[in-house]
């Protein structure tokens, strides 16, 4: 039963969430391009996982669609949990994009009743690391991931950078939007 399980700060982020103020700095050849969008993020809480006998996590699972605002294209699409590890404060994000690119991202919460998480991984980073296909490690490899997020009541601010190895340069792809809480 999913009511008595501790989601630490997990819990502030259940729900469903749209936000129209994104703003998107990819990279492209000749340099970057901005783009605003607008998204919808579902958090479900799903239960609670237990590893080894040893670890219990609290997870939610979560589908994140963004759409360009210039022409109504979904051009990002996806799929994760985040994991509340109360005994250690550890939060957990597992993504996968389906451009051949998954990864395993975390950070300590010293304040799990804040509504601040903050995670990162790296590319050979034993801990929080990132897998990709050969084609996006040959040509648009990502080094490194960092995501901020804050909930204050029904309103979710996050940031986050990718951090490419594209176009023969290092590149700093970020993500940034205001969301509210649609029920």
């Amino acid at each position: 039963m999913t009511d008595l399980i501790d989601y630490g700060p997990l819990d502030a982020l259940a729900g469903n969430w749209k936000g129209d103020k994104g703003k998107d700095v990819s990279p492209e050849p000749d340099g970057k391009e901005e783009n605003p969008y607008y998204e919808s993020i579902l958090f479900e809480k799903v239960g609670d996982a237990k590893n080894a006998e040893k670890q219990t996590l609290a997870a939610l699972r979560y589908h994140q669609v963004v759409t360009r605002k210039s022409d109504g294209k979904v051009f990002h699409n996806e799929t994760g949990y985040l994991l509340w590890d109360a005994e250690n404060n550890t939060v957990m994000q597992t993504l996968s994009i389906p451009r051949g690119v998954a990864l395993v991202a975390g950070g300590v919460c010293a304040d799990p009743a804040s509504g601040k998480i903050s995670v990162r991984a790296a590319a050979g980073d034993p801990d929080w690391g990132i897998a990709q296909s050969p084609f996006m490690r040959d040509n648009a490899k990502t080094l490194e991931f960092t995501h901020n997020i804050a909930v204050t009541g029904d309103t979710l601010q996050y940031n986050e950078t990718t951090v490419l190895e594209i176009y023969g340069t290092r590149f700093d792809h970020t993500d940034e939007n205001t969301l509210r809480r649609t029920d």
